[in-house]
């Protein structure tokens, strides 16, 4: 065996000397030479990677790409099984906490290009975790507004590593970004004027705007105003912060469509350079100068970026989202008025240069495949699979002629919760198996049942001990071998019985016991001496209470006996039962014709959906044959169906007569 600290250090040269030579095969036949177990020979060299990893941090003469040469080299260690899979990461973690941005934005690039690797069957499991942390932690040391480029770089790495349906990478519980405060300032510069620069010549076609947009602080506020709510659109539900928000919207889109854009004040607007009209700017936050709001408005970009807001908050409101409060609902008219401002968005966004029409097309298109977002997110974001197409199929019946045959719907399978909360209203238990469910619902109150007559399976003092009484009998004297007395299992036994059975038994004595045979011959002799005393003495009050006390066994000796006799018949109705099996077609007929008035009750009752019982419905012709076709498929596409379960679902319909059937046997 070899120590730790040996073969950090053994460990340590051969890693600077087979990366320096860029031979791995040097590390293997190192590692292939230390005879201890695998485990800690590959953590001493996970251990041995990040201390040459320091050095070469350190050295001056290092770069970016000798770095990468670096974790390359422990990417193929990985792969020979002689580092754990998550050492790659864990060294490009360790090199993002020590270099400076400019250093980290440049070594980002090998993690990018390495995002096949990362995807690998070896590296995925161990390293999604680490690689996530990696980068949530470059996150917190951005600048969303200096580093945007370096931070968007991230977000799309980690969409590209990530598979589509990767719950870490959701919002599944539809939060807002509330950080995301627009500020806006209190300048009371005076009301300023929106026209066309009199000192720049104009086209022929470019007639003089004579009408003007009075733009004072009361409009800049409302304006900016608005940010707020597209922040946290929930303020919307609240009916202050309706009214707030519906006279804002109304103010707003009412300057908008007071001084509308042309595509000749565009035109007349255009930078001198063509090639710089192409540039598209983006800027993280919103510059909300008063005296700039005069420059944005005259933007179509920016008058895009609003109304799209709008229409975003506009489809938030009227979705169903599955995190909504109860509360988090718009009345009729709040309904309607979002309805009708929608449509005036449309409209002017459609008014905007350049293509308007089209624009809106796109915006339409994109808010569709949004609706399509969250549905899915509502249904807990379910992994994507290719759907299999079920093409008709074909067949040949019974007098040889081919005819079509459409494939039945398959009744999907009730979730726990839906189970669990129908028999609750029921007042019963789900159990998770129909057997335990039904065992465990026989009685409301288990306790009780456990202290019923039928579950009293001890035996009377004469039936245990008769055998006991005839040996000790003088007449018929038996070997001393042979008596039961003897026996340390009848002996137990016994004392037990005897301590729930017998008066006698705790009866206050000063004779100490020696042993336990000759104690129950004492017993066996008093049992039989008090049976004849009581029948013979009832004058004495002992007498009496014995009298009483061998009554009650004899009730109870004869009741055991009934038990016993319908406990036979239950084990035969069982065994008759096991070898049905499944249902029988006698079973199916009789419930059909039951169930016939309440076949859609039971079909709804045993999860079926609406098209499923319309298929039902128009594949027979009359309501016996559609419940014995409903019974049939059920039977065969539950893999919990069972005639327990169909008996304890019909007796929560109240169907009790359907019920019986099930529980009877049927007559052959």
């Amino acid at each position: 065996m070899c120590s730790f600290e040996l073969m950090r250090l053994e460990f340590f040269e051969i890693v600077q000397n087979s990366f320096e030579r860029k031979n791995i095969n040097l590390l293997q036949k190192k590692y292939d030479s230390f005879k201890t177990l695998d485990a800690d020979k590959r953590s001493a060299l996970d251990q041995v990677m990040r201390d040459y990893l320091l050095t070469l941090l350190v050295d001056s003469n290092a770069d970016v790409p000798k770095w990468e040469t670096f974790v390359t080299f422990c990417i193929q260690a990985c792969r020979d099984d002689m580092c754990t899979p998550t050492m790659p990461v864990v060294l490009l973690g360790d090199m993002f906490d020590a270099l400076t941005l400019d250093k980290c934005e440049q070594l980002f690039a090998f993690v990018e290009n390495g995002v096949h690797i990362w995807k690998e069957e070896l590296f995925f499991s161990a390293c999604k975790n680490n690689l996530l942390r990696m980068c949530n932690d470059l996150l917190r040391r951005l600048s969303r507004s200096q580093n945007t480029v370096f931070c968007g770089r991230i977000l799309l790495f980690l969409a590209k590593f990530f598979p589509f349906s990767e719950r870490s990478g959701l919002n599944i519980v539809s939060e807002f970004n509330l950080d995301n405060i627009t500020e806006y300032g209190a300048e009371t510069d005076g009301d300023l004027d929106i026209l066309v620069d009199k000192d720049e010549p104009m086209d022929e076609d470019v007639k003089p705007n004579d009408s003007k947009l009075k733009l004072d602080y009361n409009l800049y506020g409302k304006f900016w105003a608005l940010q707020d709510f597209f922040r946290n659109p929930n303020q919307c539900y609240n009916k202050v912060q309706w009214k707030i928000f519906s006279t804002h919207s109304s103010n707003v889109l009412l300057a908008f469509k007071s001084f509308k854009l042309d595509d000749l004040q565009l035109k007349h607007r255009k930078l001198p350079d063509a090639a710089a009209d192409q540039t598209q700017h983006y800027f993280a936050k919103f510059l909300t100068n008063q005296k700039l709001l005069e420059l944005q408005l005259s933007d179509s970009n920016f008058r895009r970026y609003v109304l799209l807001q709008f229409l975003i908050l506009f489809q938030y409101l009227n979705s169903p989202v599955k995190f909504k409060a109860d509360t988090h609902e718009l009345k009729a008219d709040q309904i309607e008025w979002v309805k009708d401002t929608t449509s005036w968005v449309y409209t002017l966004l459609a008014e905007t240069p350049p293509d308007g029409p089209k624009f809106v097309e796109s915006v339409k298109h994109i808010l569709k495949r949004e609706e399509h977002w969250n549905a899915w997110k509502n249904d807990g974001c379910p992994e994507f699979q290719k759907p299999s197409h079920q093409s008709d199929e074909s067949v040949i019946d019974d007098s040889g002629e081919k005819r079509r045959s459409f494939s039945r719907p398959r009744r999907p399978k009730r979730s726990l919760g839906d189970l669990i909360k129908d028999a609750s209203t029921h007042k019963k238990v789900v159990m998770g198996n129909p057997e335990l469910t039904r065992l465990w619902n026989l009685s409301v109150h288990n306790l009780d049942a456990c202290k019923s007559r039928e579950r009293d399976f001890l035996p009377t003092l004469e039936g245990y001990f008769e055998q006991a009484m005839e040996q000790a009998d003088p007449s018929a004297p038996a070997d001393e071998e042979n008596k039961r007395v003897n026996d340390g299992n009848f002996g137990w036994r016994a004392l037990r019985l005897l301590a729930r059975r017998s008066p006698q038994f705790f009866t206050h004595s000063n004779n100490p016991i020696n042993k336990l045979p000759e104690y129950l011959e004492m017993m066996i002799k008093k049992i039989i001496k008090d049976r004849p005393v009581s029948v013979q003495q009832p004058d004495s009050e002992f007498s009496t209470n014995m009298e009483d006390i061998v009554k009650v066994e004899q009730v109870l000796e004869t009741e055991e006996n009934t038990v016993n006799e319908t406990e036979e018949e239950e084990l035969l109705k069982g065994e008759e039962h096991s070898k049905r099996g499944v249902f029988t077609p006698e079973q199916f007929e009789a419930l059909a014709i039951k169930l016939a008035p309440d076949w859609q009750k039971v079909a709804y009752k045993l999860g079926y959906r609406l098209d499923e019982i319309t298929f039902f419905e128009t594949g027979r012709s009359t309501d016996e044959e559609r419940c014995r076709f409903l019974l049939q498929i059920w039977a065969e596409d539950d893999e919990d169906a069972s005639p327990e379960g169909l008996c304890y679902t019909l007796e929560g319909l109240e169907l009790m007569e359907a019920a019986q059937v099930l529980k009877e046997p049927l007559a052959s």
